[in-house]
């Protein structure tokens, strides 16, 4: 069965959101593990993370993603913020240690200024500062829409992160439908030209999960704006193609679509019917 999931609250625990994604008939999920917009990091609780592992190992899900805060920018100008996003995602994986074998996605920020080739070396300067031989987590770098000095936004960005860090070799990336299109990557209208580029510039064997996003803006517009899957520029069908295609079909996809939990559960069966699947 397909992996489908969507972004879930992480604030009545893990275990909880473990029962939420059974509930909406997903097999994955994704989910914040601190304050997306602040640096609290939220206090571990070994039994209560156990309960959803063997929740997760007795109900067959995919991979899980926790999610990086939006605050995290380890190419500022600032050292003070490149220092805490190096505290931040340590103290994460710290957490995502008790979840063996998923992954932890992050957006690679923003140089401001300081030019893409300084803001790369930095991304990878923090990586390897706390990615080591022995993380059980996959760290993912997530492609974006390319607003102002935003990196990621072409798959060159994510390539030079890559190739600049010594951890390079455990590191992958988390595809956005809405990033990459709002990026100029006609994902609806040229899946496998996008693929073909992604295949070239990084490699679909680092492709590891997608955010399955409608967008409310035209090809190219470099804005980030999600929409329900079916009320944007996508479309159902594009985003469709993307799950059943044959080199993306084992991967995890969430739903990050600006809506709640039912909701999010009325996509994932529209989704589920439209790929042929019955509920579990």
């Amino acid at each position: 069965m397909t992996y489908l999931g969507a972004h879930l609250s992480s604030s009545g625990g893990f275990y909880k959101m473990g029962k939420a994604a059974l509930a909406m008939d997903a097999n994955t999920f994704q989910c914040f593990v601190r304050n997306p917009r602040g640096a609290r990091a939220k206090a571990i609780k070994p039994d209560d993370l156990e309960k959803l592992r063997v929740l997760l190992e007795e109900n067959a899900f995919g991979p899980i993603v926790a999610h990086a805060p939006y605050i995290m920018n380890p190419c500022s100008k600032d050292e003070g913020i490149r220092e805490l996003a190096g505290r931040m995602m340590a103290e994460d994986l710290a957490l995502m240690e008790y979840l063996p074998g998923n992954y932890y996605n992050f957006h690679p920020g923003s140089h401001v200024g300081q030019g893409l080739e300084t803001g790369c070396r930095q991304i990878a300067d923090m990586l390897d500062q706390v990615v080591s031989p022995e993380l059980k987590t996959t760290v993912l770098l997530e492609t974006m829409a390319g607003k102002g000095s935003e990196i990621g936004g072409k798959f060159e960005d994510l390539r030079a992160i890559i190739d600049l860090a010594s951890c390079g070799d455990r590191l992958g990336v988390c595809l956005d439908t809405c990033h990459v299109s709002d990026g100029g990557y006609d994902i609806a209208g040229n899946l496998e030209g996008v693929l073909e580029e992604f295949d070239k510039v990084i490699g679909l064997s680092r492709l590891k999960a997608i955010h399955i996003n409608d967008s409310m803006n035209p090809l190219g517009a470099h804005k980030d704006r999600h929409a329900k899957i079916g009320e944007g520029a996508l479309g159902t069908d594009a985003i469709v193609r993307v799950i059943t295609h044959p080199s993306l079909k084992h991967l995890p996809f969430l739903l990050e679509t600006p809506d709640d939990d039912a909701g999010h559960a009325a996509e994932i069966a529209m989704l589920r019917q439209r790929i042929g699947e019955r509920s579990q």
